[in-house]
């Protein structure tokens, strides 16, 4: 192969890495519109915006060849495979101590909420901050 060709092959192969990392993105949006909880909404663009920047960075590395612009884009894309699950998870807990409720779709195809349980440590730390939330307004009555 001459070296046109491998060019011509490098070209293609990032252009394809860099449309199909636009398609997740898009798809990965589109969930997030079309969803109908935060639940769902969470899993739809947590998936897709891991591929898609892992489509999108490795064809702009391709693009870049053996520079320093490929060493940039591949610690970019360590960072983002490290806190995308991180942040999805921490937004899923603070989502669940809300008591946001998932939808559950019913024999008749629509959608109802579902109660979530939450763990015993989070009912017990609860108790707690409402009975400090009590004696703080008890000292204050009695102050007054």
């Amino acid at each position: 192969m001459t070296a046109m060709d491998w060019e011509l092959l490098r070209d293609g192969l990032s252009w394809a890495m860099l449309l199909g990392g636009a398609a997740f993105s898009l798809i990965g949006g589109l969930g997030i519109l079309r969803m109908p909880d935060i639940y769902t909404r969470m899993h739809a663009a947590s998936l897709t915006d891991t591929m898609g920047a892992i489509l999108i960075l490795g064809g702009l590395m391709i693009q870049g060849g053996l520079t320093l612009v490929t060493a940039k884009l591949v610690l970019t894309l360590f960072f983002l495979l490290f806190t995308s699950p991180v942040s999805t998870h921490a937004l899923a807990a603070a989502a669940l101590t809300d008591t946001r409720t998932a939808l559950q779709a019913r024999d008749d195809g629509t959608l109802a909420p579902t109660e979530v349980d939450l763990p015993d440590d989070q009912d017990a730390l609860d108790i707690a901050a409402d009975e400090a939330a009590r004696q703080s307004i008890r000292d204050e009555e009695s102050r007054a």
